[in-house]
């Protein structure tokens, strides 16, 4: 998620041990600083390959089994600064608690988490929040404040409890943004192969329907209040390199690069129709019911022979007038 929400989500746990009243404030910093430090993995990146970063984000910073080392780097990092009010395992508990919370809340989002390596590179996505969710981190927000004004933990308990049903709570939107999926694919008369449901930006009523079938991904949303509204939207032809890029040589440089980026996007691939050299993540778009590229790599015809020649990571977030109206429009 966010940096904002991994920081107050870390704090609310790390305040949520500290038994002592006095510690409030500094078990928010530390709880924050540790909840926030897994994403430093995005400094490992290349200016020649770009997909590097895709492969590194949300790794071994994020699973579950460094929790314990990172915790002790944050430990040594923060000793020098917090030595006077708290010993080494206070602050160890402090920066274990915000660390712990990172990998998990990161796999509630639809990215995926490598939670299980190095015994496994499967990206988990439960798909039951937004990345931005301001309904999930304000509330956070204010009773973390609220601990350290009024001296009392229980405040960051209720924060912390709070956070984990808001996000379990998630798991009922999901279930019925597929059950509408499954509905809408019956009434077409499709076989669903696969699907992909999220919520869509910053909210966890309107979410982005996708399922494949037919070598095909149909992409709708459904708006999920008291009643199920379905939002239609369109359709695209999944990759096939082959028909697609005809062009590309099996063992050339990108052609290795694209299957790196299929495992990222659980080969959800479509070539981008405004670009026929760009292959984009169908899974991401501005609109939830649209299938417009928000990221993806460029290929280059004419370096195809070049042994080193890496594809370029490209991002579109450019939200136009057009499109805000349209998504405001979805969702009220």
């Amino acid at each position: 998620m966010d940096v904002l929400s991994q920081a107050v989500f870390g704090s609310s746990l790390a305040q949520s041990v500290a038994k002592d009243r006095s510690k409030q404030l500094t078990a928010l910093l530390i709880g924050a600083l540790a909840g926030m430090a897994p994403d430093l993995d995005v400094l490992i990146r290349s200016s020649d390959d770009h997909l590097l970063f895709l492969e590194f984000h949300r790794q071994f910073t994020h699973s579950l089994f460094f929790i314990p080392i990172g915790a002790l780097l944050c430990a040594f990092i923060f000793y020098p600064f917090a030595k006077k009010k708290l010993s080494f395992m206070q602050i160890y508990l402090f920066s274990f608690a915000g660390f712990a919370t990172h990998g998990l809340l990161d796999a509630c989002t639809s990215y995926g988490t490598q939670l299980f390596w190095p015994f496994s590179n499967e990206r988990v996505a439960w798909s039951i929040v937004s990345i931005v969710d301001p309904f999930f981190t304000l509330p956070v927000l204010v009773l973390i404040v609220l601990a350290v004004y009024r001296k009392q933990r229980l405040f960051a308990q209720i924060a912390f409890a709070y956070a984990v049903v808001f996000l379990i709570s998630g798991f009922i939107q999901k279930h019925r943004a597929e059950d509408a999926l499954y509905s809408l694919a019956q009434q077409r008369g499709h076989q669903v192969e696969r699907i992909r449901v999220k919520p869509s930006f910053a909210n966890r009523h309107v979410w982005k329907l996708i399922y494949e079938y037919n070598n095909r991904y149909y992409v709708d949303a459904v708006k999920l209040l008291r009643n199920t509204e379905i939002i239609p939207g369109t359709s695209i032809q999944k990759l096939n390199i082959k028909r697609d890029l005809p062009w590309l040589m099996p063992n050339s440089q990108q052609a290795k690069d694209i299957e790196r980026f299929r495992w990222f996007s659980d080969d959800f691939l479509a070539v981008d129709p405004q670009n026929p050299d760009t292959v984009m993540d169908v899974r991401y778009s501005i609109l939830p019911n649209n299938v417009k590229l928000m990221w993806g790599i460029k290929l280059d015809q004419h370096k195809n022979n070049t042994p080193n020649t890496h594809v370029k990571f490209i991002v579109n977030r450019k939200l136009r007038a057009q499109s805000r109206k349209q998504f405001i429009d979805m969702l009220f």
